[in-house]
């Protein structure tokens, strides 16, 4: 597994680039290793993506030379167990709340690999302006957890807004504010925080902190799509 590939880069100050392929397609995933992503996002909470597609997923990333994240749908123990028994490489478990909850899927972790849990990565998204207030302090104290990802869309949402995609409208000036507050506490608790970004505004993240770093692949499908079609007119 190379999740513990990840983490000593992360741990050597890189920066690490997770892609969203958008598409149930393991040899998509492959294919965006091949061409340079360091690590695929597979979404289960959102996406379509079934314990089989995962499996074959990783295998083929893992031949590329990169690792899979999986996103579950829920903390539920025994789905967190799954997937990590089909081949995630790492979890990246959404609505983490409070340090209870980050202790809680640290511990499935261990208990599902309890030789060889630290070939997993650990990500727990902080997704709530309450916790970012009121919980990450104690959360930073918990032991296990590799990255906390700060979700602007949820966290948007927390505090009143719409969600925006993360290639269309720019976040409300206060979302920016509370990610940044958010990375700040990370980084002074000596941990690796990360965040989702555009390719205009990563050196803004990258200075506020954010080493593990969440890009989806449509946009830069639409931009070369959108310069090729523009040559052909």
């Amino acid at each position: 597994m190379q999740g513990a590939k990840l983490r000593k880069r992360l741990l050597a100050g890189e920066a690490i680039g997770m892609i969203n392929p958008h598409q149930t397609s393991p040899t998509l995933a492959g294919r965006l290793v091949e061409l340079g992503a360091d690590t695929i996002f597979i979404d289960c909470e959102h996406g379509a993506w079934s314990y089989e597609d995962v499996r074959v997923a990783g295998q083929i990333v893992r031949g590329a030379g990169g690792a899979i994240i999986v996103r579950p749908d829920s903390h539920q123990r025994s789905t967190l167990i799954r997937y990590l028994n089909v081949g995630g490489d790492g979890l990246m478990v959404p609505m983490v709340a409070n340090a209870e909850e980050a202790r809680q899927i640290v511990d499935t972790v261990r208990y599902a690999y309890p030789r060889d849990h630290e070939d997993r990565l650990v990500i727990c998204m902080i997704e709530s302006a309450d916790t970012v207030k009121n919980e990450l302090d104690a959360m930073l104290k918990v032991d296990g957890v590799d990255v906390f990802f700060v979700g602007p869309n949820d966290l948007a949402q927390s505090m009143g807004y719409t969600s925006f995609t993360p290639y269309g409208l720019e976040p409300p000036a206060d979302v920016d504010e509370m990610v940044e507050r958010a990375l700040g506490k990370i980084s002074a608790a000596g941990k690796v925080g990360g965040t989702l970004t555009k390719a205009d505004r990563l050196n803004h993240w990258l200075q506020k902190g954010a080493r593990f770093i969440y890009y989806h692949s449509d946009p830069i499908l639409r931009q070369g799509i959108s310069a090729f079609q523009a040559q052909l007119r």
